[in-house]
């Protein structure tokens, strides 16, 4: 039988304990030290692919041999393997890219549509349109602006053209399909009349990812009878009167359920991030962020007034040049070295669909001793074995990630989010956070809501009912992104992720793609800018373990239809798919 041993010292020179030396003994006879390669260090710092920052253990077992414990004449692989594949095996992230004449084109389209816009104004402002939009009183001119020139003039002119396809309120549960209230405009979408009719499509724009958001079932009944025993407000704030008792069973679940001491649960999911950030840093402190990261994880590092800087998107390498230098550097307003870096990264993004390169970002902050936050708002219950998110997904320890956050509007079908830790960071969090201060507490039905849709994924409820949701996820999920992909079109992110883009690029794609579709019964997200970057509009279809394969084929039926319709199916890879067997 073979053991090893890794040796780390406690000393001053730290970076000998990056050097991988090990120490090999076997029964029958002593066996020399052994320092493996330090070239292998240098390869580790080049890894910036999703996959091969993941421990791949296939790669070990080539370089030496390792004795694996037998037990009952099985090897222990159920741990490798999930509903996903291998762990070290995972779906890597894909960004195909379009030609240089195609993103002139996307640009001379802004140009066009931009020039429109000028004209149009030139013509309000004489007095030939009537002028509908709000504008500043030109008594008060002089004064300082209330929003920037830029945006009400791409309002007025750019986004009004395309409002019929946002907004569009909806009247019943958000499930596998929603009624939308049918409205009608005569003014180029300034203002709408209702007939008081409705439409019921397939849904395919809701974060309903385990399919929770129900009217009927058991969430919605312990819910219900929430409202009897608790009310529906606590009326006051945390530090004033407390939080509900359905709200402290939650914090104490959601603890138990990521494996961590304890967490502390907010009523609202922006504010988890944008508040509690600045608890966290200080001006003293570098945060690193993700270039992609959430409008709300931007605010929290705006709010805290810590140094950011900014990495490539899931870049391992850009990741480690910020960190390295920084640390070399220090803060350049004080010329001393940061007393905290925090890196913060999102489970997954919800505009690229790209999954977290977890492993690489832990790796990498315990090489240089910084504290990582996660964002898990789209992943938790949506990823992973049993739901426990990306953390779960690339098979990590919870322990290994300082901050851990999500929501509860995504998987869960209710409102607000969570931090987890360790209970000395949430302890702080309970008396430093603005939201103990200056908001109320979880709604009761909304915390019922989420224990109970909480307790069936972890199969409390003595079914394995949240077990089928979330393999019917990643079944929906691989099936519909790999059908798009065959037909043509452009598909963002990773293939186990439940967030696809589509891309479209042409800012005009975005009303016809979203007009078509409500035409075909089929309600989905169309995004470009400023949410996107200029040249990357996009269709976003989430996909949730509500929908039927029959519904999924009609959505693809639509939009391979609408494809060759507008000739937007810009991918030069189908070919690698074309003969490709694609069973859900």
């Amino acid at each position: 039988m073979t053991t090893e041993v890794v040796c780390k010292r406690n000393s001053p020179f730290r970076f000998l304990h990056k050097l991988p030396i090990r120490l090999t003994f076997t029964e029958k006879k002593a066996s020399p030290l052994v320092i493996s390669d330090l070239a292998k260090q240098d390869e580790l710092k080049k890894r910036t692919h999703i996959l091969e920052c993941a421990w791949n253990q296939e790669d070990e077992e080539e370089e030496e041999e390792v004795v694996t414990e037998v037990v009952d004449g099985s090897e222990e692989t159920d741990s490798n393997h999930d509903i996903y594949g291998d762990i070290g095996n995972r779906a890597p992230n894909e960004f195909e890219q379009i030609g240089r004449f195609t993103t002139f084109k996307v640009y001379i389209a802004w140009f066009a549509l931009f020039l429109f816009a000028h004209i149009r104004e030139y013509v309000t402002r004489f007095g030939f349109v009537k002028d509908l939009s709000s504008k500043e009183n030109q008594k008060m001119k002089d004064f300082v602006p209330l929003f920037s020139d830029f945006e009400a003039f791409y309002q007025r002119n750019c986004y009004i053209k395309v409002r019929d396809v946002f907004e569009r309120p909806i009247c019943s549960v958000p499930g596998a399909t929603v009624d939308l209230v049918d409205r009608v405009s005569h003014d180029g979408n300034w203002t709408y009349e209702y007939p008081g009719t409705r439409t019921n499509v397939i849904n395919v724009g809701s974060y309903n990812y385990l399919g929770f958001a129900q009217s009927a079932g058991p969430c919605a009944d312990k819910s219900a009878a929430s409202i009897d025993s608790e009310g529906l407000s606590c009326c006051t704030t945390v530090h004033e009167r407390g939080r509900s008792i359905s709200q402290a069973k939650l914090e104490k679940l959601v603890a138990e359920f990521l494996g961590v001491e304890d967490a502390i649960c907010f009523s609202m999911g922006f504010a988890t991030n944008s508040m509690n950030a600045p608890c966290l840093v200080d001006k003293h402190s570098l945060i690193i962020s993700d270039k992609y990261n959430h409008a709300s994880l931007i605010l929290g590092c705006r709010l805290s007034g810590a140094s950011t800087k900014v990495f490539e998107h899931n870049d391992m390498e850009s990741l480690e040049k910020i960190l390295r230098d920084s640390i070399a550097y220090g803060n350049p307003k004080t010329h001393r070295p940061y007393k905290k870096i925090l890196i913060i990264v999102e489970g997954i993004y919800s505009m690229e669909g790209s999954i977290c390169n977890l492993p690489g970002i832990i790796a990498l902050k315990k090489k240089y001793n910084a504290y990582l936050y996660l964002d898990e708002a789209h992943s938790i219950g949506a990823m992973g074995k049993t739901g426990k998110g990306v953390v779960e997904y690339w098979g990590c320890d919870p322990r290994d990630v300082d901050i851990l956050m999500g929501t509860f509007t995504k998987s869960f079908g209710s409102a607000g989010g969570y931090i987890a830790g360790s209970k000395r960071t949430v302890d702080h969090l309970r008396v430093a956070s603005p939201t103990g201060y200056y908001s109320s507490p979880m709604s009761p039905p909304i915390a019922q809501q989420i224990y109970t849709s909480m307790s069936i994924i972890m199969g409390r409820d003595g079914t394995n009912d949240g077990a089928q949701r979330i393999e019917r996820l990643a079944r929906n999920s691989h099936y519909f992104r790999m059908k798009l992909k065959q037909m043509g079109f452009i598909v963002y992110g990773s293939n186990d992720s439940p967030v696809v883009p589509m891309l479209i690029y042409f800012p005009t794609m975005c009303g016809f793609y979203g007009r078509e579709m409500l035409a075909r019964s089929i309600g989905c997200v169309v995004v470009s800018f400023p949410a996107t970057h200029m040249t990357e509009g996009r269709v976003r279809f989430c996909i949730s373990a509500a929908h039927t394969k029959e519904q999924l084929d009609e959505v693809l039926s639509t939009v391979d239809t609408l494809g060759s319709m507008s000739r937007s199916k810009f991918s030069r890879r189908s070919h690698l798919y074309k003969n490709l067997k694609i069973e859900w």
